[in-house]
């Protein structure tokens, strides 16, 4: 996949609807959010994303792209995303893909960092 592709395809992560998101994520795939329960699978995930309202803008900075072996993408970026009633967003992230097919990736891995504050 493309370096453009790569982040179109984390930008729907974000913004898409349930069913994309569900359809994006291994049911198997290691989730690591800022939230309880914090550490949950793919399909936890997915069951989360259909029950809250979805981001309607995301811009990333920080962008790395890692390809290890053929099949694997492994991305960390900084998103800064918001909602249509003005809540904001902020959180270093990664995420890992796997080919399943041609043009066919799932996510297997992601985490999500918010900012670290001194002293605390």
């Amino acid at each position: 996949m493309e370096d453009d592709r790569v982040w179109a395809f984390e930008e729907s992560l974000w913004t898409g609807d349930a069913d994309h998101y569900r359809d994006s994520i291994d049911d198997e795939a290691v989730m690591v959010v800022p939230a309880p329960p914090f550490v949950m699978t793919g399909k936890q995930a997915a069951e989360a994303v259909a029950d809250t309202p979805r981001w309607s803008s995301v811009a990333f900075s920080d962008q790395q792209i890692m390809r290890p072996q053929e099949g694997l993408i492994v991305i960390g970026y900084t998103a800064k995303a918001e909602k249509a009633d003005g809540e904001g967003y902020v959180a270093h992230c990664t995420s890992t893909y796997r080919r399943l097919g041609h043009e066919d990736w799932q996510v297997v891995q992601h985490q999500q960092t918010p900012p670290l504050k001194a002293g605390g």
